[in-house]
């Protein structure tokens, strides 16, 4: 397809496709976007690679030489090929999966539980709770929050945030000690 990309465009702003995401709703997104900027079938072909990361702009740039002649050539090619990489469908008990590793923080924890329960659909309270407190370390935190009946993921997470702060704390005592031995 030999069509130019008009001086004025601008490429949609939206996040890459990395294979790790849905390509329907990566290629939805990009129609949307197109469609709002109201250019031609030419101009999606040739602004499309620019949303692409990684495997999926070596799988387009090893596409033959004019072997595209339409978006939709392009859009069923590009599903065809990644469709298998599709988001699969996750459910509560997948948070008990989540374990907070032997040297990890509690906030690198909570952060990463945090993302993985936005990954799943009409998640329950009681699971995200459970999955959290499951997922946790055996340290004091753990043994707190075992012993009460919190019915409030905010709750829980209030609480963690006083035990993550004593514990960036304590590190903090321990790296100033072991790194300046005397008083200066």
């Amino acid at each position: 397809m030999k069509a130019k990309v008009p001086k004025d465009f601008k490429a949609p702003d939206m996040d890459p496709y990395d294979e790790a995401s849905n390509p329907s709703q990566h290629l939805s997104n990009f129609r949307s976007r197109m469609y709002l900027t109201e250019d031609s079938d030419a101009t999606g072909c040739k602004a499309f690679p620019t949303t692409l990361t990684k495997i999926a702009i070596k799988w387009f740039d090893s596409l033959p030489p004019r072997s595209i002649t339409f978006f939709d050539d392009l859009a069923k090619k590009f599903l065809a090929r990644f469709s298998i990489q599709k988001d699969k469908i996750k459910h509560a008990p997948s948070l008990l999966r989540v374990k907070q590793g032997d040297r990890e923080s509690r906030r690198a924890y909570m952060e990463r539980f945090n993302k993985a329960c936005l990954d799943i659909q009409n998640l329950p309270i009681e699971a995200a709770i459970m999955g959290l407190i499951n997922g946790l370390r055996e340290g004091p935190f753990s043994q707190s929050i075992s012993k009460k009946h919190l019915t409030s993921l905010n709750k829980v997470q209030e609480r963690d945030e006083k035990y993550i702060n004593m514990e960036e704390n304590s590190r903090l005592m321990e790296t100033s000690k072991i790194g300046f031995p005397y008083p200066s």
